[in-house]
């Protein structure tokens, strides 16, 4: 299987494979994506530094003598104008490598981590300092380290690819069912993400996600701005070492998220924070999370909240974080379009009836990793009055079906293409901007007046309102059989690969 926009997922197994024993299979990615961290911001460097060395050789009328030259890379405003760190010798990838067979190798990765920290506070408390307190093997992070040198791990340099997300999606995908349903709650795959920000469209101000994870909705909303550094990146994460991973992941993108660690519901670091986006993935169906700890007079709220299920205090927390004119979009469960649960449903009751609910898109199965659990996107807006060059939308609610998209890449795994995420954000865009009369296609999208909503109970299902798609007998069989095929082929690729590293493990035994 070929994971977003990387190619080296047999040498992400391989290094996985020599943590096997040592660590739980949850642990992998802790400890392989710093150490990728250190290998991409060292090939940033060095690819800096041959910029600045052509340069020299292109400008300069005299021949400069090597202490001069020297002079030249060693300054550090020669690295960081272009958001590139000057990478002390002892915190570079070469330094390591050439002492991956020491008894201290460890050690020494920890200290690589703490110099890099001290040189910069931009990456001030964002390296974890791990590796020589824990149970691995020196050999074992040897092998990793030169696993990590090959030629295939220099072949990108951290600026177009959300890399650490991306190998991030690697490891849940493939170690997810140790942590049963936190792969869903820390990892929101790129298809998702991509379609999140496409809708969204950030451009400029400041971008929110509450639950940020790896920083994954970052990356994506600078990658649409063009880097633009017109927006401005807050987020809220509980767990410290995620923290430290979405961290190293914007530093690889030129951006500097401020990230601060709490619970988001019962401790919001940032009170009176107003975003023009607030994008998000928040934890599905959290019980028991400890609503009887709010305050009374809580500004978040809106209405009252259930300690059975926390979907509609996030709800509550987003709308109340969302700057006027501004836009917010976010997964939820699809159990919270029709929770006909009281406390829920008055929110749900609130957000249609003030005109908050601009848009639901109904996703397929399959979408996220280590859960199965049916959802869907919602989108609110404080921008439906027809401001800012945006259609008047008042009462009205866009509807989109998806449930029938995307493509199957493992038996558990479906993601959307890119023309799929262009195709759904286009549909959306025309009701933002343009709204005609006429917005309706049949199993897909529909446009429709709250007077409708609130006839069904206020259920914002999309497939209540956008009917069922016809599609001819030969045209539902065609697509059954291709599915099935698919699946045989990736679960042959997958036999074909473990049998290819077995037979590798049998060589290396032989020598």
């Amino acid at each position: 299987m070929l994971f977003a926009d990387i190619e080296f997922d047999k040498e992400l197994f391989s290094a996985a494979n020599k943590l096997r024993g040592r660590i739980a299979p949850s642990e992998y990615k802790n400890y392989v994506l710093p150490l990728l961290f250190l290998k991409f911001l060292s090939l940033k460097y060095e690819h800096r530094k041959l910029e600045i060395l052509e340069r020299i050789e292109d400008t300069s009328e005299d021949k400069k003598d090597k202490k001069e030259i020297q002079k030249i890379l060693e300054n550090k405003a020669e690295y960081t104008k272009v958001d590139v760190f000057y990478i002390p010798q002892e915190a570079s990838w070469d330094y390591l490598l050439e002492n991956a067979d020491s008894e201290n190798i460890k050690e020494l990765i920890d200290n690589a981590m703490t110099i890099l920290e001290s040189e910069y506070d931009e990456l001030k408390d964002a390296l974890p300092k791990i590796y020589k307190n824990s149970n691995i093997p020196n050999e074992v992070v040897s092998d990793i380290i030169k696993l990590f040198s090959q030629e295939i791990f220099s072949t990108h340099n951290g600026r177009n690819v959300d890399l650490l997300g991306r190998v991030y999606e690697y490891f849940i995908s493939n170690f997810a069912s140790t942590e049963g349903n936190r792969g869903g709650e820390f990892f929101t795959p790129s298809s998702i993400v991509k379609l999140l920000v496409a809708m969204l469209e950030p451009i400029k101000g400041t971008v929110y996600d509450p639950a940020c994870g790896t920083g994954g909705m970052f990356i994506q909303s600078n990658k649409y701005s063009e880097n633009s550094e017109n927006l401005t990146f807050i987020g809220q994460e509980q767990n410290e070492l995620t923290i430290k991973l979405a961290k190293m992941n914007g530093i690889l993108h030129g951006i500097f998220p401020k990230i601060k660690q709490g619970d988001t519901l019962l401790n919001d670091q940032f009170p009176d924070l107003k975003a023009e986006t607030v994008i998000s993935n928040p934890p599905f169906n959290m019980k028991d999370w400890g609503a009887e700890r709010l305050s009374l007079d809580d500004r978040r709220l809106i209405g009252p909240v259930t300690n059975s299920n926390a979907n509609y205090m996030w709800i509550q927390h987003f709308l109340h974080h969302l700057k006027d004119g501004g836009l917010a979009g976010f997964v939820i469960a699809n159990g919270a379009l029709t929770s006909n649960q009281a406390v829920e449903k008055s929110v749900r009751k609130y957000l249609v009836d003030n005109d908050y609910v601009d848009c639901v898109v109904q996703l397929p199965e399959k979408m996220f990793f280590g859960t199965g659990i049916p959802s869907a996107l919602i989108f609110l807006s404080k921008n439906r009055d027809g401001s800012n060059n945006h259609a008047r939308r008042e009462k009205e609610i866009l509807f989109i079906n998806a449930s029938s998209l995307g493509t199957l890449v493992s038996k558990k795994s479906r993601i959307f293409s890119e023309d799929e995420v262009k195709e759904i954000a286009d549909i959306y865009h025309s009701f933002k901007f343009n709204n005609s009369e006429a917005y309706f296609e049949s199993g897909f999208y529909s446009k429709v007046h709250i007077d409708e909503i609130i006839e069904k109970e206020y259920k914002i299902t999309p497939s209540l309102y956008t009917g069922i798609k016809e599609e001819s007998e030969n045209e539902i069989a065609f697509n059954q059989v291709v599915e099935e095929y698919k699946l045989l082929l990736e679960e042959q690729f997958k036999q074909s690969h473990k049998l290819q590293m077995k037979i590798l493990k049998n060589l290396e035994g032989l020598l």
